[in-house]
């Protein structure tokens, strides 16, 4: 994927036009997202429609609990305003022109706005914190990344989250994707399954204000299942297969956004989708790299 330069107007600026329509009818929205590890490569201009490989050898049972429908979203909830908010927005500015130069794929002004405020600079590490608005993942420790600014707007539109969503994260890294997502709905839900790098997301999370997220320590084959049903699941961690649980967990009419295929290729970011008969359909969208999901899917 090629870079391109990036435009002279700011995201804001650029946003602002977009809304203008909008604007002009007195409608006004707070527009407002967390964490992610991997990185992508080329779109695939080959890409089917049909992913035969989530489809494979799994059995999926009907969601425990009591999936809700579709509700308005809740117009008294406020994002969150984190701490570090004012600190280079200058690099995010620039980031996410890049962003919206790079791939039409982005658009939801929502999405812009959430990578605008979340400050990624805090969830990298100090060595690396000058490249922390470059379009590039980086490492986090314990053989783990972060995901390149890119990758975590894409995969957060594809979500197509509102207020009212409740959205489980498979992979908490450096608690990033979480707080993109925390702009975007308070109902915000994150698991990791190496314990030291969750308690260090964790605090970040709090120290920068983003108390809404609720953080689990735990193998995410299994999801949460009290917490659900979920109307949205991200995977930030590749997995041979679509794991069962994961999909009782999903309400009909919801959507799984996760990586699949080998461990040591490149593998393809699929949407999955539950139809509200409990059909599912599913699409890929991108071939990707991101490290292994690791735990009960390994054996």
């Amino acid at each position: 994927m090629s870079e391109q330069n990036t435009r002279s107007t700011s995201p804001l600026a650029r946003e602002a036009g977009h809304l203008a329509g909008v604007l002009c009818l007195g409608i006004f929205a707070f527009l407002c997202v967390a964490v992610a590890t991997g990185c992508a490569s080329e779109p695939d201009p080959s890409a089917s429609t049909a992913d035969p490989e989530v489809r494979s050898g799994e059995v999926f049972a009907t969601a425990a609990g009591h999936a809700s429908g579709a509700t308005a979203a809740d117009t008294t909830w406020t994002p969150p305003r984190p701490r570090s908010v004012h600190e280079r927005r200058d690099e995010r500015d620039r980031m996410v022109g890049e962003i919206l130069d790079k791939s039409p794929m982005v658009t939801d002004a929502a999405v812009l706005r959430a990578m605008t405020d979340a400050p990624r600079h805090v969830f990298v590490h100090e060595q690396t914190r000058r490249l922390a608005y470059d379009d590039t993942p980086l490492p986090i420790g314990l053989g783990q990344t972060i995901s390149q600014p890119y990758i975590v707007a894409y995969m957060t539109e594809l979500l197509e989250l509102d207020s009212d969503s409740r959205v489980l994260e498979i992979g908490t890294g450096s608690g990033y994707q979480a707080a993109v997502l925390a702009h975007l709905t308070p109902h915000v839900y994150t698991m990791e399954i190496i314990e030291p790098l969750l308690e260090r997301a964790r605090g970040l999370l709090s120290e920068e204000g983003y108390d809404s997220v609720r953080s689990r320590h735990g193998d995410g084959y299994y999801g949460w299942p009290e917490a659900g049903p979920f109307d949205a699941i991200i995977v930030t961690c590749a997995a041979g297969h679509l794991p069962p649980l994961l999909w009782s967990q999903l309400r009909p009419g919801g959507r799984i956004v996760i990586p699949i295929g080998e461990m040591t290729g490149v593998q393809r970011l699929v949407v999955v989708q539950k139809t509200a008969d409990g059909e599912r359909t599913s699409r890929t969208v991108l071939p990707v790299r991101f490290v292994p999901m690791t735990g009960r899917v390994e054996q």
